[in-house]
């Protein structure tokens, strides 16, 4: 059977379930961790840390030698780390007097594997032949959120039946997501942006403001999404009160859902719709279910806060992603692992923040709250896009 860029998407779609893999999977075995390993809540935010930092280094060096290894070898290199690092937790842990250190390993193994997803997948999709570019890409994240909600749903049917002590067992599970990926990547038809478009100077691209405003909104894309993301187990567990079974289910397997719902839709109507304005509205959603979640004090309505901030963080990863590639001329794979690094700092920065004001007290409602400047800062920069846009027309 001759495969086609059809294919090529659908591998894509994997390779986003697989990031799904790396920035849900473990932030659900927060509690368990500091039970059976001992774990601090310093211990726990650092891990979070390693993870994108480590995302955001090979964002950096990707442009720097892609061209020469090229989209299939690395998609393959991604998908070998995320195997590696995944199915390492069940292992790397255990053989170290110091657990930690295989904790770690395998955070900077699996995050190697999403930083190059992080550069690659967008690229490669905005290069796939399509009419309709914002929305393939809108589709195309969609299937991280899909991955998330899969994710906790089926661990936590996992733990229910065989008990949150076999995890393990379930690491190697998750494994065979990017395993399946590593032959699907050698074989599908790949283009390139270049190939598709026509490569711009990235040094013009710099010399652009709407490049420098489109990285602040990634970072703070970022870590709206990733704030809530990463802590909602933690915070519905340890913070309301709830069973790990109630808060997984309605904290971050909502947000999940809810995300990616909101980017199925987004894909439909983001050929119709001024994407800045739909970015605007989500900032100020974002800023309310925070709020919500944060302030409350009812389980329930801190729960529908946390459901709600993935309606309203679903369009801000992939519009951004659209209007730069739309308004800044040639946009190249440059281009791309710029914004990806920026939104892995963000990705970084929000949960860290999230953790370090949490304290020693553990009160993540504070750190929760602290997040809403994350989208207040979108809000500001997404209006002056609009300005620039503007001028633009005008001349």
């Amino acid at each position: 059977m001759k495969l086609t860029f059809k294919h090529t998407r659908f591998a894509c779609y994997i390779a986003y379930i697989s990031q799904a893999v790396t920035t849900t999977f473990l932030p659900l075995l927060f509690v368990r961790l500091t039970t059976e390993f001992g774990f601090s809540l310093a211990q726990l935010t650092i891990l979070i840390t390693i993870t994108f930092f480590s995302e955001i280094f090979i964002d950096a060096l990707c442009p720097l030698f892609i061209n020469k290894i090229g989209y299939r070898t690395g998609m393959i290199i991604a998908n070998i780390c995320s195997v590696a690092g995944t199915a390492g937790l069940a292992v790397l842990p255990f053989l170290f007097k110091n657990p930690y250190i295989g904790f770690i390993i395998c955070d900077v193994l699996y995050a190697i594997g999403g930083g190059f997803d992080e550069v690659l997948i967008s690229p490669i999709v905005e290069a796939c032949p399509t009419n309709n570019k914002a929305g393939a890409m809108g589709l195309l994240h969609s299937f991280y959120c899909w991955g998330c909600a899969a994710i906790v749903l089926f661990s936590t049917l996992f733990f229910q039946i065989f008990g949150i002590e076999s995890w393990r067992f379930l690491a190697v599970l998750w494994a065979l997501i990017p395993f399946v990926n590593i032959f699907l990547f050698s074989a599908v038809p790949i283009r390139t942006l270049e190939e598709e478009k026509g490569s711009g100077k990235f040094s013009d691209m710099l010399k652009n403001p709407l490049f420098w405003i489109m990285g602040i909104v990634m970072i703070c894309a970022g870590a709206s999404e990733l704030s809530m993301s990463q802590w909602a187990s933690a915070f519905a567990e340890t913070g309301l009160g709830v069973s790990k079974t109630v808060g997984d289910l309605l904290g971050p397997c909502a947000f999940a859902v809810l995300m990616g719902t909101s980017r199925v839709i987004y894909s439909r109507i983001s050929d119709k719709t001024d994407i800045t304005k739909i970015l605007i509205i989500g900032s100020f959603v974002c800023i309310g279910g925070y709020l919500i979640a944060a302030l409350s004090g009812n389980p329930i309505l801190s729960l529908v806060g946390c459901a709600v901030c993935g309606i309203a963080v679903a369009p801000m990863w992939p519009g951004a992603f659209s209007i730069a590639a739309k308004h800044i001329p040639k946009a190249s794979t440059a281009m791309f692992a710029a914004f990806a690094l920026a939104g892995d700092l963000g990705c970084t920065a929000g949960p860290s923040i999230v953790g370090f004001v949490s304290g020693s007290d553990s009160n993540i409602a504070k750190g929760l709250l602290a997040s809403v400047v994350f989208p207040a800062i979108m809000i500001v920069c997404l209006l002056y896009v609009r300005v620039l846009n503007r001028k633009k027309r005008s001349h």
